[in-house]
């Protein structure tokens, strides 16, 4: 347990209120950590904390409503979390949309470009609102969550694939400039996963068909089967990587 313990660990995870983030916030209050549950909806946040808080006891969780795309908010978050528990060791970068789905050459400029600041930008914009406490302290752990669309090619979620690649570089560069401080940055690239963010995919039988029979487990995932991941990056188990991108997606991305 000592390797996976995340007692003293603080973590804000982004779009936690729902599917992985809740997961990921669950396993690591479990583990002992304290964790900023936050979303756009308030009142989903604050559900959540709640079943923390009273799983596992008072003080393991708040809610904080925060508009990822919005830098202010985004500024207002990490005051906010620090007010609750002094510092951060861990972030989770999970919150992500995908408002279009089809050929890449028929999106819209405004679909296109709410994909990049959401699921790139205001990624980058919270990981540099961190940083310069996690310097100080030379210790921290940021996780952003990938997908395997960011690994290939893909004729229907194009532009999101984009954002993905692109933020596991980010994660990349983090870790080669940071390193120095102690700072890990990792990605987790979830294969299809049942959550509502992904319904249009599992709803619909013979796409969800078509992907599980590419995958070794010939399955869609689970939420808490990507949380192990997130609590083994952010406690000592993980101490030596860095710079990696984690793929969980029953073996799709092998066939």
């Amino acid at each position: 347990m000592t390797l996976f313990n995340l007692k003293d660990k603080n973590a804000i995870i982004t779009g936690s209120s729902r599917g992985i983030g809740k997961a990921i916030a669950y396993r690591m209050a479990e583990h002992g950590a304290k964790v900023i549950i936050t979303s756009r909806k308030l009142d989903a946040c604050e559900a959540v904390a709640k079943e923390i808080n009273d799983t596992f006891g008072e003080g393991h969780a708040t809610a904080i409503s925060c508009n990822i795309s919005d830098k202010e908010q985004l500024k207002n978050l990490y005051k906010k979390s620090l007010d609750f528990c002094g510092n951060i060791s861990t972030l989770v970068c999970n919150a992500a949309i995908n408002p279009y789905f089809g050929p890449s050459n028929n999106i819209p400029d405004e679909a296109f470009e709410k994909i990049m600041k959401s699921n790139v930008q205001s990624n980058f914009w919270l990981c540099n609102e961190v940083l310069p406490d996690m310097i100080k302290m030379k210790n921290g752990s940021i996780i952003i969550i990938s997908s395997i669309a960011g690994l290939r090619g893909n004729s229907m979620l194009g532009a999101y694939a984009i954002s993905k690649a692109a933020d596991s570089q980010l994660a990349r560069n983090i870790s080669v400039e940071y390193g120095r401080d102690n700072i890990r940055a990792n990605c987790i690239s979830p294969g299809l996963i049942k959550t509502d963010f992904a319904r249009a995919l599992w709803e619909n039988e013979s796409i969800l068909k078509s992907m599980t029979a590419k995958a070794a487990l010939k399955r869609i995932g689970m939420p808490d089967e990507i949380a192990g991941a997130a609590v083994y990056l952010a406690s000592e188990a993980g101490s030596f990587m860095t710079g990696q991108n984690i793929v969980i997606d029953g073996g799709e991305s092998e066939q």
